[in-house]
């Protein structure tokens, strides 16, 4: 094989009380990528669709992720990258995992696997450090594995995919303003008291022990953030009144989807989470900010390949 086209899944990360250890696939939403096998040693991006990024190489997250793949690899060739963009940067579902994910499961692929999902998603954090600074996984580790994972450790790196049950739908809205990961990680505190870090442990081993079991209601009694989310909801329009409306609506819970301003929910059932996004749609349509809804089953696959 010499060419490969992917489809590189949007993603949740953080799902309430996992900040950079927590997160989640979307199954319907996502970027197209396009790699070719080259003689000549490198990375090179040929083309970018969808949105003005750059095509040089160490300042492109997929091409930094690529760069990191060849350095541990034994290829003495190259790559061909294009990158189609679905995924708005900025919008919090994870645009630069996406494009990091793709480019070295992509490279994987075509040379016949050398690594293994947890070494491909180190490679990725490459271009997530170059995104916002800091190498985490939270995005591109469900990105490559599919579904639910949690990032156990990151010294060493140790990925836990968790089961996602059958009927679990997301609904997230994207209002069109840009909050920079970056950005959003500048105003965080670094230190918080013991009650809140214990309510915080307390709704991370619910919402995983719901997860496991297909408890819905343990996984709504869970997305509650006590840490993270009091401080960066103040960047998002209307955060409070969606996340309470979407719960009264029948949502399992809501909140902040990676560093916003998007906003997550996970239903139980599809027709729920449709109703859940009719619900957003009428508190932000008298905002006058644009915005875009998706509603997407969790992935059960991460970045694969498309024909």
């Amino acid at each position: 094989m010499e060419e490969i086209q992917l489809f590189c899944p949007a993603t949740i990360a953080n799902v309430s009380c996992g900040f950079d250890v927590l997160g989640l696939a979307l199954a319907s939403v996502g970027d197209t990528m396009i790699i070719r096998k080259k003689k000549k040693p490198g990375i090179t991006i040929t083309k970018i669709t969808g949105q003005d990024l750059p095509l040089a190489t160490e300042n492109n997250v997929a091409g930094v992720a690529g760069l990191a793949f060849l350095e541990a690899s034994d290829y003495h060739g190259g790559f061909e990258i294009e990158i189609h963009k679905k995924i708005k940067p900025g919008s919090g579902i994870g645009s630069s995992a996406a494009s990091a994910a793709g480019a070295v499961v992509g490279m994987n692929i075509l040379l016949d696997n050398p690594f293994n999902f947890t070494q491909l998603t180190t490679f990725a954090m490459q271009g997530e450090k170059l995104a916002s600074n800091v190498a985490h996984a939270d995005n591109v580790a469900p990105a490559i594995f599919g579904g639910f994972t949690l990032v156990r450790s990151y010294s060493p790196l140790d990925i836990i995919p968790i089961p996602t049950p059958t009927e679990l739908y997301a609904t997230v809205v994207h209002p069109q303003i840009e909050v920079k990961t970056s950005d959003s990680r500048k105003i965080l505190k670094n230190t918080f008291t013991l009650s809140q870090g214990i309510k915080q442990w307390g709704n991370m081993g619910g919402l995983v022990a719901g997860l496991y079991t297909s408890d819905y209601n343990l996984i709504g009694r869970s997305l509650e953030d006590h840490i993270i989310e009091p401080i960066r909801s103040i960047l998002i329009p209307e955060f409070k009144k969606v996340t309470d409306s979407v719960k009264e609506t029948g949502a399992l819970g809501a909140g902040i989807s990676g560093s916003g301003p998007s906003i997550f929910a996970l239903s139980k059932g599809k027709e729920m989470a449709k109703q859940v996004a009719e619900t957003i749609k009428t508190i932000y349509s008298k905002t006058g900010i644009d915005f875009d809804i998706h509603v997407s089953k969790i992935a059960s696959s991460g970045v694969h390949k498309i024909s």
